[in-house]
């Protein structure tokens, strides 16, 4: 059984979880307390040297980062429609939404959730809004009259991007003039095995 070292209110930790439900996989939630610093203890480092979350444990085999930890799934379990490697141009808008997921939802949906939920600076937070708009502004487009953002059904690409911009309405970035990311998200919401974000209050409750 797969074991993944997690933060419940993460949303690179919740793509990894995301994924291995949607795949119907076995796993174990290990939680890590980064508000204690137990990412930065002795046992942790040895598993994980960039000290975060999260990490795929498969066996003696570590998989780090969020996106990495998608493929190495995809791969694994040969879910060739999550990730059709055989088709290089499909493979290939995978890996450019996957970059944008590590570079402009970074920088914009999780910048904001993360100021918003674990405290941050107005002005931090203020870049993330600004920053989200930005990508919302060339992303809705792209969903004209698709469903998907990549091919005729869901990748890794969805999986990927959907996390931080499913937490909008919590961040306080309003999405109401992008009505194909609305509808983008909810073909995501509809799927089969299917887990969402917890919501931060519930959760430390």
């Amino acid at each position: 059984m797969y074991k993944l070292y997690d933060l419940s209110l993460s949303g690179h930790c919740h793509r990894a979880r995301l994924f291995l439900d949607l795949m119907g996989l076995p796993y174990e939630c290990v939680p890590v307390d980064l508000m204690s610093g137990e990412h930065k203890d002795e046992d942790y480092v040895k598993r994980n040297p960039f000290a975060k979350v999260p990490l795929l444990e498969d066996d003696d085999t570590l998989i780090r980062e969020s996106n990495a930890i998608l493929v190495y799934l995809a791969l694994k379990h040969r879910a060739r429609d999550w990730y059709p490697v055989e088709d290089a141009k499909t493979a290939a808008e995978i890996q450019q939404w996957l970059n944008v997921a590590a570079n402009e939802v970074l920088q914009g949906p999780a910048k904001a959730y993360v100021a918003r939920v674990f405290g941050g600076s107005d002005e931090v937070y203020k870049e993330g809004v600004e920053n989200s708009h930005k990508l919302y502004a060339v992303m809705d487009p792209l969903l004209e009259d698709r469903d998907w953002l990549v091919s005729n059904r869901p990748t890794l690409a969805d999986v990927a991007l959907y996390s931080y911009i499913s937490r909008a309405p919590l961040s306080g970035v309003d999405i109401s003039a992008y009505g194909n990311i609305q509808r983008w998200l909810e073909n995501v919401e509809g799927l089969t095995g299917f887990v969402a974000m917890p919501d931060p209050a519930l959760d430390a409750a």
